[in-house]
């Protein structure tokens, strides 16, 4: 794991290392680098928690946080991805997390850097880091993956997180469901095949996982309302009272209240999704630990 672009970079063995990192981290275990290491993140689309997690991770580790901002930089003249990291690995920068709206962009970049890079997100793609938190968080609560029911609802066809966590968990045991309108997963046969309605869902579901809909991908919605789209698809306080008595309710974020989650639902007893952030910074040193031990 010399970098960490994808899920698929990672065996089943390399996920439980990272998890029990992870959980060590969480406990308090202190680990730096054997020398100073600096660490640059490269974030080309909006982000809160993953951008602050993954400065928070490198801190936490003793690293050298150098700033960079995407708007002010000669990306602006036309200097290509490619050439801005080996301007700064030229610099002495050991680690580059990217966000980027291209999907795969880091299959331009294998093979050709020293420095380690981290895929933070890409377009519709794949988000590894979000997806070992949120493995992480699952772990916390039931202590196993295998068996599990997990049903993932909402706007699947935008979602890297989606496709992440589908890779992740069914390698790990899991049986992963979908749910939200019928119409996004039209001409979507391998995850049509697991389409469950909402409401069948909500008996059967150990880990109920909601999407935010990504209205900035979307050429066109559904003539839907924010309320129509909440009663006919979302977690309605109705909903949650028919969920199994040990089941949680997680969400990537950000969350939309009153559309994909009632509002009062957000930090109710189910929900894990404050957990989820706390736990994105202890996966996030896991990750950057095991690549910088490489």
């Amino acid at each position: 794991m010399s970098n960490l672009f994808s899920m698929r970079d990672l065996s089943t063995k390399e996920i439980h290392e990272i998890l029990h990192t992870a959980e060590s981290f969480a406990k308090g275990e202190i680990w730096t680098p054997a020398k100073q290491t600096f660490a640059v993140n490269l974030f080309f689309e909006p982000s809160t928690r993953t951008k602050t997690s993954f400065e928070m991770a490198e801190r936490k580790l003793g690293m050298e946080v150098i700033p960079f901002e995407t708007g002010t930089s000669s990306i602006l003249k036309g200097e290509t991805l490619e050439d801005t990291l080996k301007t700064l690995e030229s610099m002495g920068v050991d680690l580059a997390v990217i966000r980027h709206k291209q999907d795969a962009y880091y299959e331009s970049l294998a093979g050709k850097f020293q420095m380690k890079i981290v895929n933070g997100g890409d377009g519709c793609g794949q988000h590894p880091t979000q997806s070992l938190l949120d493995l992480l968080t699952i772990k916390q609560e039931f202590g196993k993956f295998e068996g599990l029911k997990v049903t993932i609802v909402g706007d699947l066809s935008h979602s890297r997180v989606a496709r992440s966590n589908t890779e992740a968990l069914t390698a790990l045991g899991s049986e992963v469901f979908y749910s939200g309108p019928p119409e996004w997963f039209e001409g979507d046969p391998e995850n049509a095949q697991n389409y469950v309605d909402i409401d069948e869902a909500i008996g059967f579901s150990d880990v109920l996982m909601l999407l935010r809909i990504q209205h900035e991908r979307h050429n066109t919605m559904m003539d839907l309302t924010v309320e129509q789209y909440h009663e006919r698809y979302g977690l309605t306080p109705e909903r949650e009272k028919r969920m199994k008595p040990e089941s949680i309710i997680m969400h990537p974020g950000p969350v939309n209240r009153g559309v994909e989650i009632a509002g009062s639902l957000v930090e109710s007893c189910k929900s894990r999704i404050f957990k989820q952030m706390e736990n994105g910074v202890y996966a996030r040193m896991a990750v950057i630990k095991h690549i910088l031990e490489k």
